[in-house]
């Protein structure tokens, strides 16, 4: 019996990993069974998904937090502008980023989900945070105009979610989409001055370059969008793009006397 009773534990807790239906039955004895394959006496055995909850330490910024058990969580998906740090001076928005996410799960009960890609290069855990109440905070941040869409291969739990987020978000004119930093700028326009932080950057792909590791679209002389080869597959043919005016959104690095941008997804990109 012992045995028994264990066998249907174990049944139960694989099917709850796996989303398989679960049949239970009970025979003449008033024995009762488990299985995962269909019985004629049998009825399916409605499971109830079970979470773990946390509660929230510490609120960093708009887009990183503390639990009790002392793990950092960067929320995955967005990015939100940076608050002021020693040697920083704040970019717009980014308090009333961090007000809204503590006042969002300061006392509340939060679940996690995670997704390919557990941690990041700092060591914090890389994850979508629900309140108890089933509100997804990653894609409010984003739907309310605090965030921006921000993806990292394979990590692509949610992204249209949060794609069509940002678009309602951006359409509305919600947040970061009403400050001037945030607004496009041609790519003739940018300089040592202004390429700092999260940029949105339009322009004609006047050339296509494919190298043995990336392929490149070439906007001007002194700006370049990069595409690495491992991430090519997630966008359609991008030698179409040649000739076609584009809007890219991300960080802008010097190389050399030049500019570049690395995107990883085609949610930075937008076809004009």
């Amino acid at each position: 019996m012992i045995k028994k009773y264990y066998w249907a534990v174990a049944l139960l807790l694989v099917t709850q990993l796996s989303c398989a239906a679960v049949y239970q039955w009970t025979d003449a004895q008033g024995r009762k069974h488990y299985s995962d394959k269909p019985h004629e006496l049998a009825a399916v055995l409605q499971l109830v998904k079970s979470y773990s909850y946390y509660t929230v330490k510490k609120v960093y910024d708009g887009d990183t937090v503390q639990l009790r058990d002392g793990r950092k969580i960067r929320l995955l998906g967005i990015n939100t502008p940076e608050i002021e740090h020693p040697n920083k001076a704040e970019q717009a928005g980014g308090e009333a980023a961090k007000k809204w996410l503590t006042k969002a799960l300061m006392g509340k009960k939060i679940r996690l989900e995670f997704d390919m890609e557990k941690r990041d290069k700092y060591q914090r855990y890389l994850a979508h945070i629900f309140t108890e109440e089933g509100l997804h905070i990653n894609r409010e941040l984003v739907r309310l105009g605090f965030a921006s869409v921000n993806v990292f291969p394979p990590s692509l739990k949610y992204v249209p979610e949060l794609v069509q987020a940002e678009q309602e978000a951006e359409t509305s004119k919600r947040g970061i989409w009403t400050y001037s930093e945030y607004r496009v700028k041609s790519a003739q326009q940018l300089t040592k001055k202004n390429k700092k932080g999260w940029q949105r950057v339009s322009g004609t792909v006047s050339a296509v370059k494919v190298t043995a590791k990336s392929v490149y679209l070439k906007f001007t002389d002194t700006f370049d969008v990069r595409i690495k080869k491992e991430h090519l597959h997630y966008f359609d043919d991008v030698q179409r793009l040649k000739g076609q005016k584009i809007e890219v959104r991300g960080w802008v690095n010097r190389y050399k006397k030049a500019y570049m941008m690395l995107v990883k997804h085609p949610s930075a990109l937008r076809e004009l």
